[in-house]
């Protein structure tokens, strides 16, 4: 009989589950008449402890389907049926159909059978093929062999298990975790070093810099006080070395540990040329990278705006980590970046001007929180300009002429560098995704799941890519859980918060509800807040500008945001993200003993203000919780 004449070539069915009789149908992916290719995937079945997802077995247009969510499936129950004529010549050997049952380790639980989902054998492109003869996937280091676990593995003739496209602080935390749990991974980076833009030209650069700045402000402030050294001599040389010095030490042990998990590190710029490959382009070559399963952390640009001149005194964020000092800089834009950059250029003895378009400085940020900044840098930039644009940049061999717009706009200026921090565009249109079906929104942004699964379930994405706020910590955290769920466990990005910090000085910290999204959105709260004036450790550091406030839900008394500004404002707000998470009320934090004398304790002043029971200020009208 040939196959176009056997039903069952054109059936679609359930693998081999190993030790599971019967397991739940979470969601069906397919309905008939769609097109689906081999390794498509059909269905996602859920057990008590894991979800899987199913492949198609064999190529062509869905004719029916079987099942349905909620329905209870076994090995070998019909999932679809193919067109006859469609499935003729791709239907494959039942053993191919089988998927892998291994035994992991959860945090700090009892093992679970955790299922994975193996692909069926197909033929892998010749680039692919010649690079990497086909082997099965590894299991992960304390697993069971998976013919103890369940059924056995299938070869397949992928290049990797999971290839992570970017490596910056969700990239290279997701390769990590995906090699920890066993998977064989390549990680690809367009930068000649590994930590994408934070590490080498952001977060950890700009942070060398702004201690820099702070310990020349913080010796500048103490001569009121008696103890005076003197101007400082700026080496600018020498404090750029000392800053690539520490990218250095990080870059360099990312390399190690990315050695020590057995990662393949490739060097180029990638773009998707099939939904299982990549093409990698480096110095005008090009190869061909296979993929069972992808993450996509490929990161932001800095924003350019139109119609400017192409001039090397106009600069970005990378830029301005040379530390090449002008005489003058304008900052055009007063968010977190260019008031960071604004910081550090001050307190080295640049002239600077801060231009930004709305009327706050920190626009979405309350404005109490940015008050007492916009005090600081207003004694000690040269102009900051709020509700003012920048209309037209004129390149001239004197300097770049700056024309301005708004209320109070002063007459064109003309400064030495302009700093443009108008914000930063996610890179999705970059990765050629029509190649991998990926669906990419006109601003660039990938939309995903909870578990950073994109409309192609076997490629997820992470970062400032996905969407904002475009912060690394996020980063790292949805690369563990896109690493975890490619390996088949079920994980899922729940963060109930994400704190945002500017390290500015002072800096500015908030997380959760804040008073400006609670007014635009009429959600109601509760706040109480601690003047730093009133604390000792504050005034022994000679900085009282700060505050500390706690927003609170009034049916429940939970802590459901803060905000914090002062110095170290952004180790401080931890605290306020954990109770939020752990659905702490006031009196959770204070009755938490915490130590003083230290910054620390205005968390549980705040929550003390609130509660009534706050003896460090008089607050006569509010009563103890409580109290009759």
């Amino acid at each position: 009989m040939s196959p176009s004449s056997d039903p069952k070539a054109n059936e679609l069915r359930i693998p081999d589950l190993g030790n599971f009789a019967e397991v739940a149908v979470l969601d069906v992916l397919v309905r008939p008449g769609d097109q689906v290719a081999i390794d498509t995937p059909l269905v996602t079945l859920e057990s008590d402890k894991a979800t899987m997802d199913v492949p198609s077995t064999a190529a062509g247009t869905v004719a029916s389907v079987a099942i349905r969510p909620g329905d209870k499936v076994s090995s070998g129950s019909l999932i679809a049926t193919l067109s006859p004529a469609a499935a003729a010549d791709a239907s494959l050997d039942d053993t191919t159909q089988r998927a892998s049952l291994r035994v992991s380790e959860p945090y700090g639980g009892e093992p679970y059978l955790d299922t994975v989902p193996i692909p069926p054998m197909q033929a892998a492109p010749a680039e692919a093929a010649a690079a990497a003869p086909a082997k099965a996937s590894p299991a992960p280091p304390a697993a069971k062999p998976a013919s103890e676990a369940g059924a056995p593995v299938a070869a397949h003739a992928y290049e990797f298990d999971l290839l992570v496209l970017g490596a910056g602080p969700g990239g290279y935390t997701a390769a990590f975790r995906a090699a920890d749990l066993g998977l064989k991974v390549g990680l690809v980076e367009r930068w000649p070093t590994l930590g994408g833009v934070c590490l080498n030209v952001g977060c950890i650069p700009s942070k060398a810099l702004l201690h820099a700045a702070k310990l020349v402000d913080d010796v500048r402030g103490m001569a009121s006080h008696g103890l005076s050294y003197g101007e400082p001599r700026i080496d600018a040389p020498k404090l750029r070395d000392w800053k690539n010095g520490v990218v250095g030490r990080l870059t360099g042990g990312l390399v190690q540990l990315a050695k020590q998990r057995r990662i393949t590190v490739i060097r180029g710029v990638a773009t998707f040329a099939s939904p299982h490959e990549v093409s990698v382009e480096e110095g005008g070559q090009a190869r061909r990278v296979s993929f069972d399963r992808c993450i996509v952390a490929v990161g932001s640009e800095s924003v350019r705006l139109p119609g400017l001149p192409d001039d090397p005194r106009i600069i970005d964020s990378t830029g301005a980590l040379e530390l090449e000092l002008p005489g003058s800089l304008l900052v055009v834009g007063g968010g977190i970046i260019g008031l960071e950059m604004a910081t550090v250029y001050a307190a080295l003895g640049v002239r600077v001007t801060v231009v930004e378009l709305t009327p706050g400085l920190m626009p979405g940020c309350d404005r109490d929180l940015v008050k007492p900044l916009e005090k600081r840098l207003a004694a000690r930039c040269e102009r900051i300009l709020v509700g003012t644009r920048v209309t037209s940049l004129e390149a001239r061999p004197e300097g770049l002429r700056a024309t301005f717009e708004g209320t109070g706009a002063p007459a064109p200026q003309v400064y030495d560098k302009v700093l443009l921090a108008v914000g930063r565009t996610p890179n999705g249109r970059r990765i050629g995704a029509e190649a991998a079906g990926l669906v990419v929104d006109e601003r660039g942004y990938v939309a995903v799941d909870r578990q950073m699964r994109t409309n192609v379930p076997h490629i997820h994405a992470i970062g400032d890519v996905v969407g904002p706020p475009m912060l690394a910590h996020k980063a790292t955290h949805e690369g563990k859980v896109a690493a975890e769920a490619a390996a088949g466990l079920k994980s899922h990005f729940d963060a109930r918060v994400i704190p945002s910090v500017a390290y500015t000085d002072p800096e500015i910290a908030w997380v959760g509800l804040t008073e400006t999204d609670a007014a635009a959105r009429g959600i109601p709260f509760e706040k109480a807040s601690f003047p730093w004036a009133a604390s000792g450790r504050s005034l022994a550091l000679g900085r009282d500008e700060g505050h500390t406030k706690l927003l609170f839900d009034p049916a429940t008394r939970r802590v459901v945001g803060g905000g914090i500004v002062g110095s170290n404002a952004g180790d401080l707000i931890s605290e306020v993200a954990l109770a939020i998470e752990m659905g702490a009320d006031a009196a959770d934090l204070a009755l938490t003993i915490h130590p003083h004398p230290t910054l620390s304790e205005t968390v549980a002043f705040a929550a003390e203000a609130y509660e009534g029971t706050l003896t460090d200020l008089y607050l006569p009208r509010r009563k103890p919780h409580g109290a009759k």
